[in-house]
């Protein structure tokens, strides 16, 4: 199946499939954070309309999820075409892997999807219509809804990080589900999912911040914005506290199962024991580093035993660094890594021994085949490597993913003092007065920071685990489809016009919706105007 790809696939089919796939992920990612911070809010809002009976919280409501759905309208267009592409630009991928890449994200579409989107007409079209009861519960469970979504989603992604729960059948060339319960409940996917949702309520929490901040320095909507801050600020404190213990977790199962991401995390080339972690280096972010030549990191500022902490549990466990995890090193538990040329050499005998397996099955060579298949059932963990032409392939792009995770652990750090901050004055201080004015505006700069801080967190997991679509199976180059560069070329700026137009739609309408405010009710509409004035 995948002999032929090293001759026939261009260089620039593999650059362009990647680069559309990457367009519409991080297009996809822009909507969906939003989404599940916002169902967040918008819950407890309704929460507080149905325990305290106010209009005033309905109307709170309703506004938010009104912004809600313009979002949830366009995160639903781009995940339709991300999903495609898998068919279209990965065929190789979907066939190999088909049969357990498919399952979570078939429950995706037809339970969750299913479910969010029922609840969510309910939601928007049940005011006055059904119980407060189950309208709260239709809210609710719009947000259930998107999280179980994500959860299915990200089990599919985490499944590509760290592949168990699957046999390889040579009859069939694919990659068979043998545990369902491995999958679904890996405990890479289990710490992706609350790092990766929990992170998006910071999204939904920055995002009331600034709407609220624009309003206060407006001088409008006051009460709306006040009370919508002091959910948005215990949100965003839980959320921000919570993203980091839960990234602490992901970068412990990144060291266990992918430890060359980590090393490019660090720029870590000689790994050791008693490892720091590195707070600043001067790794240049153009160019990949000369990390053969045994030369470290030059300004690095680390904290002391760190990172040995964070991947190993331990103050003085050995990390092992680039250069380790090329050469081959000796494990904490005794057992020796191989190197990166080692595993080649396996890889190579397993991929042979599969095509030679196949042709002595048709041949009717039974102990041939037999003898074959002990081949590749003891070398498949190295499988993907026999498509590794150079040890330098296996490497990641050290200065994207060193400085992305920079980026989005420091503005993590960041939140949490925000949200702290802003809990203090928006519960002690008048957020009106000429000296919290300042606030306001950091408030208002908040909202694209965070964006970068969740885009940057998918750069860290999808760079560092290049040159892998999944880990130690199947490279990029193996996975992709057998077609022209030029039509892959043309299809990426046609979504990516498609993509910036739905973008600025969307960012067009929630603008205009900002702008105009919540509808008040009637019997609320005093009361509010009171407290704008």
């Amino acid at each position: 199946m995948f002999n032929h790809l090293l001759l026939d696939i261009t260089t620039g089919t593999v650059d362009w499939s990647r680069a559309q796939f990457a367009l519409t992920a991080m297009y996809h990612w822009l909507f969906v954070p939003l989404t599940l911070g916002l169902a967040v809010i918008m819950g407890i809002a309704e929460t507080c309309y149905y325990r305290t009976g106010k209009l005033f919280w309905k109307d709170v409501a309703r506004f938010w999820q009104k912004l809600f759905g313009i979002n949830f309208a366009m995160g639903v267009a781009t995940g339709i075409i991300l999903e495609f592409e898998f068919g279209t630009n990965w065929s190789n991928y979907s066939w190999f892997v088909g049969d357990i890449f498919g399952a979570p994200l078939a429950i995706e579409g037809i339970l969750a999807f299913f479910m969010e989107s029922t609840f969510v007409a309910v939601m928007f079209f049940g005011w006055n219509k059904v119980s407060k009861g189950f309208h709260l519960a239709s809210t609710w469970l719009t947000g259930l809804g998107a999280t179980i979504s994500a959860w299915w989603i990200l089990v599919a992604n985490a499944w590509m990080q760290y592949p168990i729960g699957c046999e390889f059948n040579p009859d069939t060339m694919r990659n068979e589900m043998v545990s369902f319960t491995d999958v679904a409940f890996s405990p890479f996917a289990v710490d992706k999912f609350f790092h990766t949702v929990i992170s998006s309520w910071i999204i939904g929490a920055v995002f009331v911040v600034f709407v609220c901040s624009y309003y206060l320095l407006k001088k409008r909507e006051v009460k709306l914005s006040i009370e919508s801050l002091k959910i948005a600020a215990i949100v965003g404190v839980c959320a921000s506290l919570l993203t980091a213990f839960t990234g602490d977790n992901s970068a412990y199962m990144v060291g266990k199962v992918q430890p060359m991401k980590l090393a490019a995390m660090e720029a870590l080339y000689n790994g050791g024991d008693k490892q720091g972690l590195t707070v600043f280096a001067a790794v240049n972010p153009f160019r990949q580093p000369d990390y053969k030549s045994g030369e470290e990191t030059p300004l690095t500022v680390s904290c002391p035993y760190a990172l040995s902490i964070l991947a190993t549990r331990t103050l003085d466990g050995f990390v092992p660094g680039v250069n380790d995890l090329l050469n081959g090193y000796v494990k904490a538990d005794g057992t020796r890594e191989p190197s990166v040329a080692e595993k080649m050499v396996r890889g190579k005998v397993a991929v042979k021994a599969l095509m030679e397996y196949r042709k002595a099955k048709k041949a009717g060579q039974v102990d041939v085949a037999a003898a074959q298949l002990e081949l590749i059932k003891g070398n498949m963990k190295y499988f993907g490597y026999g498509y590794i032409e150079s040890e330098d392939q296996v490497v990641p792009n050290i200065p994207l993913t060193f400085w992305a995770f920079r980026v989005m652990v420091g503005l993590g750090a960041f939140f949490i003092l925000f949200f702290v901050v802003l809990t203090f004055f928006v519960y002690r201080k008048d957020l009106l007065s000429k000296k919290s004015q300042w606030l306001l505006k950091v408030g208002m700069a908040t909202l694209p920071l965070g964006y970068i801080a969740s885009q940057a967190g998918w750069i860290v997991a999808e760079v560092g685990r290049q040159p892998w679509t999944i880990q130690d199976l199947l490279p990029t180059w193996a996975a992709v489809s057998d077609i022209h560069s030029s039509n892959v070329a043309l299809t990426f700026f046609l979504f990516f016009i498609l993509f910036t137009t739905l973008l600025v739609v969307e960012i067009s309408i929630l603008t205009k919706q900002i702008k105009n405010g919540p509808e008040y009710s009637v019997e609320n509409s005093s009361e509010t105007l009171s407290t704008t004035l």
